[in-house]
């Protein structure tokens, strides 16, 4: 199958994608930069290459020519996003801790005041209908990061227009998305700047004190920079689709939905099936490998860019039966929307935290919700790198019920 159009995904990234598995494990195809991009579409060859140490997340290993991707400053570069052990083990090591299941569950109250919260104000809308995405998927992991990094309230910017800039470029404004670097990057600088000054029981402060403390021994000055800049970008986009998408999922299945609000224990296996399903991020990380590579069956050349398709490996019928259904009893163990391997996704036990809670909150406060548009005229974000909707509007009658 030859696929020319990155369009051709996100009108029907299933249907592409299983065609494309079908056709064969590994295609040649235009990349997210419009560069040509070897996609991996099958469960097993995708499963290996993300834990494959001869693939290099670090750009500097792409061919000459072969890579043009994001545009960050040197500064900024020197994330996890893009960087191979040891300094990945390194980093990584530093922050780890803030994200284990155990201290995760510790903010499962707090996340359900915030959910509950930006329903109060979703609920008092007299028309009685609301944008979930504007209006609550978006919102509630902002501040989730924010209050984990210790952002003032005051000070907290219009992160989603920035990351939206980011994620999903405007080929109207192709300077929209260097500007919205610029943004998150001077703010950022100020909020660094802000901690070291006056230290809090946060995220950031605990991070300035090993890079201050050990004389960067351990953390560079542009590694603390990035890795501040990473949390507050990933810590967002991921959870709000992931929130959107399960809702959206529910309401055309009210079979499941009717279910969930008598049995909400069921929700953990919901937004798992979901993450397999219909995951916000359709691609892993791009890698470049480190010599000639074979996956399955076919030589990828050194320095070229290789792109792992998540969401095709999640719907591939050799690991997954009936893998277009969503099914709560499956058990979908093993579904790699949050990575495999060293580059398992940080924040994975947050992101599903916050989705359980965001559903839960949402169903306890409406006793009806539906689709306030005709269902065709949704629209996904026109990008192959996330797959959430730009809108969700939503018609809901309220209870009283406001949870913790």
């Amino acid at each position: 199958m030859q696929l020319t159009d990155v369009r051709t995904i996100v009108d029907d990234p299933h249907g592409t994608y299983a065609a494309l598995r079908e056709a064969g494990p590994v295609h040649r195809v235009p990349g997210t930069d419009g560069k040509p991009a070897w996609l991996v579409t099958r469960y097993e060859d995708v499963r290996a290459a993300l834990a494959d140490p001869r693939l290099s997340l670090d750009k500097r290993h792409a061919a000459p020519g072969n890579y043009t991707g994001m545009s960050l400053p040197p500064a900024l570069d020197a994330n996890l996003l893009n960087m191979d052990p040891p300094d990945h083990t390194r980093i990584r090591r530093l922050v780890v801790k803030a994200f284990t299941p155990g201290r995760v569950e510790k903010l499962r109250v707090p996340v359900r005041r915030a959910a509950d919260a930006l329903l109060d104000a979703a609920a008092a809308d007299a028309s009685g209908t609301f944008d979930l995405i504007a209006a609550y998927a978006g919102p509630l992991p902002i501040a989730v990061m924010c209050d984990l990094l210790g952002v003032p309230r005051d000070d907290r910017p219009d992160f989603r227009s920035w990351t939206d800039a980011l994620v999903a470029p405007d080929p109207a404004r192709p300077e929209a998305a260097k500007e919205a670097v610029g943004h998150l990057m001077r703010f950022v600088t100020r909020l660094l700047a802000a901690k070291r000054a006056a230290p809090a029981d946060d995220l950031l402060s605990d991070l300035i004190a090993v890079r201050d403390d050990e004389g960067g021994g351990r953390l560079s000055e542009d590694e603390l920079l990035s890795l501040a800049f990473l949390l507050l970008f990933a810590g967002y986009e991921n959870v709000t689709h992931l929130i959107g998408n399960t809702v959206l999922a529910l309401l055309d299945h009210p079979g499941l939905l009717t279910t969930l609000r008598k049995d909400p224990d069921g929700l953990p296996a919901l937004v798992e099936e979901v993450n397999r399903w219909d995951g916000p991020a359709p691609l892993a990380i791009r890698r470049f490998p480190l010599e000639d590579v074979e996956i399955g069956g076919v030589t990828v050349p050194a320095g070229e860019t290789v792109l792992l398709s998540l969401a095709s490996a999640n719907r591939d019928p050799a690991r997954f039966p009936d893998p277009d259904r969503l099914d709560l009893r499956r058990g979908a163990s093993g579904q790699l929307s949050l990575g495999h391997g060293i580059h398992y996704c940080l924040g994975a036990a947050l992101g599903r935290m916050e989705a359980e809670t965001a559903v839960e909150a949402l169903l306890s406060r409406f006793d009806e919700l539906e689709l306030a548009v005709p269902r065709g005229s949704l629209t996904w974000r026109p990008t192959v790198r996330a797959r959430g909707l730009i809108s969700l509007p939503l018609r809901g009658i309220s209870s009283r019920r406001t949870g913790f």
